[in-house]
C-alpha cells in the first residue's frame, strides 16, 4: 500500500532530486521512495545516530602510549595537521 504525502523542499534539495531522477530516467517520487527504502533497510537509524554509536564504541579501545595527550592536545593537533594526517579524510 502506498501513502500519499506532500512535502516542501529547499531549492538545493529539489535540484538534487530532479537531477537524480533525470539520471535514472524515473520520476522524482521513485527516487524519494528509493531513499525511503534505504532508510528502512538500515532500521531507520540516522547517519548521526550511527556515527555517534561508532564513536562511543571506539572510546578507550586504543592507546597512544603517550601520557601527556590531554595536556598537549592543541600541540598534538597542530603537529598532525602539519604532517598532513587529515589530507586523506
Amino acid at each position: 500500500m502506498l501513502y500519499r504525502t506532500q512535502i516542501q523542499l529547499t531549492r538545493t534539495q529539489f535540484t538534487a532530486l530532479t537531477a537524480a531522477a533525470a539520471r535514472r530516467g524515473e520520476p522524482m517520487a521513485a527516487v524519494i521512495r528509493g531513499i525511503g527504502d534505504e532508510l528502512a533497510a538500515r532500521g531507520g537509524a540516522s547517519d548521526e545516530n550511527r556515527t555517534r554509536a561508532r564513536a562511543l564504541a571506539a572510546v578507550g579501545r586504543f592507546r597512544s602510549g603517550r601520557r601527556d595527550v590531554s595536556r598537549r592536545h592543541e600541540a598534538n593537533l597542530a603537529e598532525a595537521i602539519a604532517a598532513g594526517i587529515f589530507e586523506s579524510l
